[in-house]
C-alpha cells in the first residue's frame, strides 16, 4: 500500500457559506486514496505583529505553525479579493513563515485552486499568491492550473459539486496527488 500523505488546506475565505469551502470540501471527497486533506483554519489567527511573536507566541500562532509543519503539503483554495489573496491567508501566510529561519512552509509540494464567482476563476489571486509560494520554497504544482469561474452556480441546493464541475475537480486533485507523490515519494 503506498503512503498517505496529509495535506495542509488553507480556504482563503471566512464566511460561513464559503464557495471556497464548499470546493475544498468537494476536493477532499474527490481526492485519491494517498491523500488525505485537513483544513487548518485561519479566522483566529491574530494580525501578524513581530512584537507578539517572541518567546511566547499566541498560541493560536504556534498550533498553526505546527499544522502545516507537520502535513506533508499544502493545498490553497482562494476567491480573489482586489487582484490579490484575501488578508486573512496572506496573514496566515506571514504567521507560518516566522521566525525567520523556521517557515513551515519550506520544502513542501504545494497547489493553488482560485474560486470566484466571477469569469475569470481567482486569476489575479492565484498569480499573487504563487509569487508568494515561490519565496517561500513552496514546491507549487505548475499544471494543471486551476482557476474555476462562474462558481456560484457550481453546487446544488444540498451543497454538492455539479455533474458538470465534478470532472474539473476531479482532474485538479487527482494531479495534485501525483504530484505530491512525486515530490515526497
Amino acid at each position: 500500500m503506498s503512503k498517505v500523505y496529509t495535506i495542509a488546506v488553507l480556504v482563503g475565505s471566512l464566511r460561513k457559506d464559503s464557495i471556497n469551502r464548499k470546493v475544498a470540501l468537494a476536493l477532499a471527497e474527490l481526492a485519491p486514496a494517498n491523500l488525505k486533506l485537513n483544513i487548518v483554519e485561519i479566522g483566529d489567527l491574530p494580525l501578524y505583529n513581530e512584537d507578539i511573536d517572541g518567546a511566547s507566541p499566541p498560541a493560536a500562532y504556534s498550533t498553526f505553525r505546527q499544522q502545516v509543519s507537520s502535513s506533508d503539503a499544502v493545498l490553497f483554495v482562494t476567491p480573489e479579493y482586489n487582484r490579490s489573496v484575501p488578508a486573512p491567508l496572506k496573514n496566515a501566510i506571514d504567521v507560518g513563515s516566522r521566525p525567520y529561519g523556521k517557515s513551515a512552509w519550506s520544502g513542501k509540494p504545494g497547489a493553488i485552486i482560485s474560486v470566484s464567482p466571477g469569469a475569470i476563476g481567482g486569476f489575479g489571486a492565484n498569480h499573487h499568491l504563487r509569487q508568494s509560494l515561490v519565496f517561500l520554497d513552496v514546491w507549487c504544482m505548475q499544471q494543471p492550473e486551476a482557476y474555476l469561474g462562474g462558481a456560484g452556480s457550481v453546487f446544488d441546493d444540498s451543497g454538492k459539486v455539479s455533474e458538470k464541475t465534478k470532472p474539473f475537480l476531479q482532474a485538479f486533485i487527482d494531479a495534485y496527488g501525483q504530484w505530491v507523490e512525486k515530490q515526497r515519494g
